[in-house]
């Protein structure tokens, strides 16, 4: 029997893992109740959701309060990202806040930040997010030497992202969870006011982050254009770029682009896959359609066949059931996503992301 599980007022119908927008008869949600009100809660459904609105930390639990003195200083050096430079003779700056008021008034360029605090305040279970509100103008965020983000562009083809309320998600696997986590911004300003300006400063956990039995969260494999055998497992991808799921690709580069890309990630299971049990792929909202793979496989589509202006498959939750024997044990798993953008904004841009177990 088919599944209707009733999501944003439009009715999802799965059926071996493709998704197509139905009309409302029926619901058959026995299984799937709580999985619904998860999602409710989790993606804050809506009718005016838009891919572009603001992150908000509303829910979000604080873990870490970062909003204190950090380590600052102008100049550009590609160490000052790694966790072990010493940093101790570094002036001291409040974050957040203007640095033209901390002491640096005139100054226009490239400056870095940088912080750490105890792992053993984070719960390995949860998903964390690195919130730093407003930057002016451009940054990118290292965690213990990894970037975990980045918004706008630097000189010379500068594009501010002033505007861009940060929230980056810090993935479990760079994450100290029983010692000291190191953060380090580098920020660009180009005119006026810089820093770390306004915001909730701090490292935040998703306290329904625990219903995902595998995040896939983080940094994904991305190209632009339609490329073929991208579906293909054994598709060498090396040569991608490195982008961060979920968010707009037009904050990670790709601002001008409309038309088809490719999302790739590689991953193995973090848990042992249970006979009894359905699993499902879930990949949050996606400007604008999808077809997405599974180890060579095709295991959904959304696309409501609308033009720019007329389509809402951006608003649709992509929720994908998982034929049974297709998760991979102790080998490399490849999930292949193509993504085609119709004008505006793009990518796989809200979750959470990952797979959830049916209860």
């Amino acid at each position: 029997m088919d599944r209707l599980i009733k999501i944003t007022g439009t009715l999802l119908l799965l059926v071996a893992g493709h998704t197509t927008p139905v009309s409302a008869q029926e619901q058959d949600n026995s299984g799937l109740q709580w999985l619904m009100e998860w999602l409710y809660e989790e993606l804050e459904i809506n009718n005016n959701d838009q891919p572009f609105s603001p992150a908000n930390t509303d829910n979000l639990l604080l873990k870490v309060d970062l909003a204190r003195d950090w380590k600052f200083n102008i100049g550009d050096n590609a160490l000052w990202a790694t966790p072990t430079y010493q940093d101790q003779n570094w002036e001291n700056i409040k974050v957040p806040s203007r640095w033209e008021n901390e002491g640096f008034n005139g100054y226009d360029g490239i400056a870095w930040y940088r912080t750490s605090f105890d792992g053993r305040l984070l719960n390995p279970k949860q998903t964390h997010y690195l919130v730093l509100g407003n930057i002016d103008d451009a940054d990118e965020c290292f965690f213990n030497g990894r970037m975990i983000g980045k918004n706008g562009r630097f000189a010379p083809k500068f594009r501010t992202a002033y505007t861009t309320n940060r929230r980056y998600l810090i993935p479990n696997e760079s994450i100290d969870f029983g010692g000291k986590n190191t953060i380090a911004v580098r920020v660009y300003d180009e005119v006026l006011d810089g820093g770390i300006v306004t915001g909730k400063i701090g490292v935040y956990a998703d306290f329904n982050s625990e219903n995902l039995v595998q995040d896939l969260m983080g940094q994904w494999k991305f190209t632009r254009w339609d490329k073929k055998n991208a579906s293909d497992p054994n598709y060498d991808d090396s040569g991608w770029d490195d982008i961060w799921v979920p968010s707009l690709w037009d904050n990670q580069g790709y601002r001008s682009f409309d038309g088809v890309a490719w999302y790739r990630r590689h991953f193995e299971l973090s848990f042992i896959p249970k006979e009894n049990k359905t699993y499902y792929l879930l990949l949050g909202k996606i400007d604008d359609y999808d077809i997405t793979y599974l180890n060579g496989h095709r295991i959904g589509v959304t696309a409501d066949g609308k033009n720019f202006g007329e389509s809402q498959s951006y608003d649709q939750i992509r929720l994908y059931k998982i034929p049974k024997g297709l998760l991979k044990q102790d080998q490399s798993n490849v999930l292949s996503v193509q993504v085609r953008d119709l004008g505006y904004y793009g990518g796989i841009y809200k979750g959470p992301i990952g797979i959830v177990e049916e209860r």
